[in-house]
């Protein structure tokens, strides 16, 4: 990547997150808590590059070193100060309302992490604990939208996709936008991008206002996937588990389309939860779907859940192909239901309390050498519970395919090892090596793509 334009920059928040104490602004500081500063400043990085087309943070991190942004605090009002910062992100010297928006509230954010993690009132040591972290955090964003039945889709998909299935994920979004649909993604480019931009068009179209086109990242993914520029409100959740619970929580129906490693961990999330017995009343529409040219992947993950998880898992979502309008009613069709389940329970439709979500799925699953190599892929293990550790498994190619840290390890110690018995690992290889032939495990600059993983049965 070349070193682009860059311009020096002060800007102030808007509608939002106006003032800060000046503890939180020391936190925040370089000279306070570098660790949040860091952070800080590589979402910031990150959103200032909206838009364009890497997606490997190791990348833009080096593209920008000399980058920097300062937290003043002053009589009224925050104020932040950008050095070198990525010119494409203003025009004609001013900061685009979108990026500046979502700068914002990645400092919300952080600055509440940090504030409540500290606090007594958040207990991190239990599963009802880190729930009620994600309901604060979501709150705190204005995210929990009391009194709106359920209308929240969540869209899951590669953010380096083919032409054909962008357009396809477009037009999903917009026969969704056209049922007033809202539409909750990663936030980054490809799926996350394509469902927000047809249901943008079908909104208008409705003449339909206050429509909402929610992101969920986290640290570790958002400087891969910047956010585009469609998201009018943005979460940054502090962990890869804690972002897939808020999307659990808040979506009342998910729609798969293809995409890499990366997908395929957010199923097997979804799945794990879903085949816990405590959920199997839970209606949760669930749809995985692509143009005609995605149907060896759509069978190829279907076949796999078929052989490490078996036909109960197969039962949990639906398959249609090349069909945004039957996936459209089928997801109508499927909210109606939700909104009768949670009216007779007296659930909440802004935040799922009923879903049980064990802390296997919530605790934080960092892929170090060891720990990938000693994940147990056994046959005998609960379905929700293989679920859970294919899902750790999957997390862990993603971390060494595109996240910083996880590059680095893998330059340092090379490729992980994922160990478990034969009847899991033959599905789980073969799988994997038909991402690489449909050229999902893509790098920039099209580099030819090396493994960071080997599978050992």
């Amino acid at each position: 990547m070349t070193q682009r334009n860059v311009i020096n920059a002060s800007v102030t928040p808007k509608g939002s997150l106006e003032t800060l104490s000046q503890r939180e602004v020391q936190q925040l500081s370089e000279v306070g808590s570098g660790s949040t500063h860091k952070l800080f400043r590589q979402c910031a990085l990150a959103i200032l590059n909206t838009g364009t087309r890497i997606d490997n943070a190791k990348t833009i991190l080096e593209a920008y070193e000399d980058f920097e942004v300062r937290i003043l605090q002053q009589d009224r009002g925050v104020r932040l100060e950008l050095f070198n910062a990525p010119a494409d992100a203003f025009v004609d010297g001013e900061m685009i309302a979108s990026t500046r928006e979502m700068l914002f509230s990645a400092l919300r954010d952080i600055v509440y992490t940090e504030s409540e993690l500290s606090s007594a009132r958040i207990d991190l040591s239990t599963s009802q604990g880190i729930t009620d972290y994600v309901f604060h955090l979501l709150r705190n964003a204005r995210t929990l939208r009391p009194g709106i039945e359920p209308n929240m889709v969540v869209c899951w998909g590669g953010h380096s996709i083919s032409t054909e299935e962008y357009k396809y994920s477009k037009r999903v979004g917009h026969e969704l936008g056209l049922r007033s649909l809202d539409v909750c993604t990663g936030c980054g480019p490809g799926v996350m991008k394509g469902p927000m931009k047809g249901a943008t068009i079908a909104h208008a179209k409705q003449r339909r206002v206050g429509s909402r086109y929610l992101g969920l990242t986290e640290p570790g993914i958002i400087a891969a996937e910047a956010p585009n520029p469609i998201v009018n409100e943005l979460v940054i959740l502090p962990d890869i588990e804690k972002r897939l619970e808020a999307f659990v929580r808040v979506g009342h129906g998910i729609i798969i389309f293809p995409g890499g490693v990366g997908t395929a961990e957010e199923f097997l999330y979804l799945l794990g939860i879903l085949l816990h017995p405590a959920n199997r009343e839970v209606p949760f529409p669930v749809i995985l779907t692509g143009p005609s040219d995605a149907a060896d992947y759509l069978q190829q993950l279907h076949d796999f859940v078929g052989a490490t998880l078996g036909e109960e898992a197969q039962k949990r979502y639906q398959i249609v192909f090349n069909d945004p309008t039957e996936v459209a009613r089928q997801m109508t069709e499927g909210l109606r239901e939700v909104r009768r389940f949670r009216r007779e329970r007296n659930d909440a439709f802004h935040f799922n309390w009923l879903l049980k979500i064990e802390e296997g799925f919530q605790r934080p699953f960092d892929p170090t050498h060891e720990a990938m190599a000693s994940l147990p892929l056994r046959r005998d293990l609960p379905p929700h519970e293989l679920a859970a550790n294919l899902r750790r498994a999957f997390s862990g190619i993603v971390a060494g395919n595109v996240k910083d840290k996880g590059i680095r390890r893998i330059e340092q110690y090379g490729r992980y090892e994922i160990h478990g018995d034969t009847a899991i690992m033959q599905p789980l290889d073969k799988l994997l090596q038909a991402f690489v032939e449909q050229h999902r495990m893509k790098l920039p600059g099209g580099v030819p793509y090396t493994p960071c993983y080997r599978v050992v049965s």
